[in-house]
């Protein structure tokens, strides 16, 4: 637990942050409609709405309950020892980002301000893949942050390879997306294509090297 008793503070702020939302949204009670909108289509288009008190509460909780849940699985990990104090830190700060990008969404959009999730959520997307693409070059092997095939994870080099490769798909994803953002039409479609890049060309390119260099020993 040496890596939690390191990071206990960070870990305290951002469960603090992800929370967040519930006072500001309690302070905005009687300005916010019965029904909130808590879904929206690739259009940024609101096709889902919500009861306030679960808007307002339910959201942020549901996002806490993930947060633990990515700190638990990380400190579970038989390699824990690898993913190092940055890492696990970016792991502790996506919840806290994610809470305010979209519960902030949600509240201004049902205040009538004219807000374009889609837009929003791009931006967000763009930000997560710039900051994890810079730290993956960096990330030893691990079953909980990375690029985690049986390939990667049986052969040290080909771990590091894919992560290098996987890192500099991430950084330009990031890139295309946050340009993307700013177009009228296609953006979202852009995103999808983008991520499914980022995440199924370095399992491909994995399997490859194994295929090329076989099964080292770690």
């Amino acid at each position: 637990m040496n890596m939690l008793k390191r990071n206990k503070g960070v870990l305290i702020i951002t469960t603090l942050i992800t929370v967040l939302p519930i006072l500001v949204g309690l302070i905005l009670w009687d300005q916010l409609p019965d029904q909130m909108a808590t879904h929206f289509n690739f259009a940024g288009e609101a096709d889902g709405w919500s009861g306030k008190t679960f808007a307002v509460i339910g959201l942020p909780m549901v996002l806490v309950g993930t947060h633990l849940i990515c700190t638990l699985a990380t400190l579970a990990d038989p390699k824990k020892q690898n993913i190092g104090d940055k890492m696990f830190r970016l792991v502790l700060w996506i919840c806290p980002v994610l809470s305010i990008f979209v519960n902030g969404g949600v509240y201004l959009y049902s205040l009538g301000f004219p807000v374009d999730m889609g837009r929003i959520c791009m931006i967000m997307v763009s930000v997560v893949f710039l900051i994890v693409g810079n730290y993956m070059p960096k990330c030893r092997q691990n079953y909980t942050v990375g690029v985690k095939t049986p390939w990667a994870l049986a052969d040290v080099e080909n771990w590091n390879k894919t992560h290098r490769l996987a890192g500099w798909l991430w950084i330009l994803s990031g890139v295309l997306m946050g340009i993307a953002a700013f177009l009228n039409k296609m953006n979202m479609a852009i995103m999808l294509g983008l991520i499914l890049m980022a995440a199924f060309v370095p399992m491909i390119y994995s399997y490859v090297y194994y295929v090329r260099h076989g099964k080292a020993d770690n």
